[in-house]
């Protein structure tokens, strides 16, 4: 199990904010828990000197390009970089820095997986260079993916046959629990449990994770296949509930090449 840093961009600083009040129609009325007042840069920087790797920096929304390419230049090669993310432009941040291109919405279409614009993107960066975000909100007891910044449902559902048969496009998976995404009320346990069982790949989880309690949590019931990231819990984010270092310090005790 690995600890995956982050740094969420809204409009061009480093922020924690409640992901299901991200919305196109009402961008104004996001709910933000904390607005950093160190750059991007200083966070790539951190994670740099700690030696995490697979940590991702999203976009959230437009004017975050340039505080990502200060990220990235601070860390090449130790960062995922997500949000807006085409076949046109993925091969672009990949010579910016990026490790990987994190991609949701491009490969959608009326509510399906676009296989067709899958494979550009594969053909763009390859394979492993390519994570494939399957964040999801529960809906009639199953884990549906959603797009457009978490807005829209598509009618694709977490299921065993799905992950298998998109591991042969992507290196890894990052699924946000969309519905417990910045409130520090928990994970999603049965997403987490799911997510073990089924696929056959590397992923991380995201949302809801509030301290150690929550990481052990997620190896036990991951059985340690799972990955994960923390954001509005942390100290360095504003967080009351779980330190960064100690948060570095459990997954190493986890990892033995550490």
């Amino acid at each position: 199990m690995k600890f995956r840093p982050c740094i969420d961009l809204h409009n061009g600083v480093v922020r924690q904010i409640v992901g299901s009040t991200l919305s196109d129609a009402h961008p104004d009325e996001v709910a933000i828990n904390f607005t950093a007042d160190k750059p991007p840069a200083w966070f790539a920087g951190l994670y740099r000197s700690d030696d995490l790797t697979g940590g991702h920096v999203i976009k959230l929304g437009p004017g975050n390009d340039h505080a990502a390419m200060d990220a990235l230049a601070a860390y090449p090669g130790g960062l995922q970089i997500g949000g807006g993310i085409t076949a046109e432009n993925a091969a672009a941040w990949l010579d910016m820095g990026a490790s990987h291109v994190i991609v949701t919405s491009y490969v959608f279409s009326d509510g399906r997986v676009d296989f067709t614009r899958l494979a550009e993107l594969v053909k763009a960066v390859g394979r492993k260079r390519l994570v494939l975000d399957l964040s999801c909100r529960k809906k009639d007891e199953e884990y549906y993916i959603v797009t457009d910044r978490w807005q829209t449902f598509t009618r694709e559902v977490i299921s065993a046959e799905l992950l298998e048969t998109l591991a042969l496009s992507c290196d890894e998976f990052l699924v946000h629990g969309a519905d417990v995404e910045g409130k520090c009320a928990g994970v999603e346990s049965g997403l987490v449990q799911i997510l073990a069982d089924w696929s056959p790949i590397t992923v991380t989880y995201a949302g809801g994770i509030r301290d150690l309690s929550d990481m052990q949590l997620i190896r036990d019931i991951g059985r340690n296949r799972i990955d994960a990231t923390v954001g509005s819990g942390l100290d360095i984010f504003g967080g009351t509930t779980a330190a960064y270092k100690d948060m570095v310090a459990f997954c190493r005790s986890e990892d033995p090449l550490k």
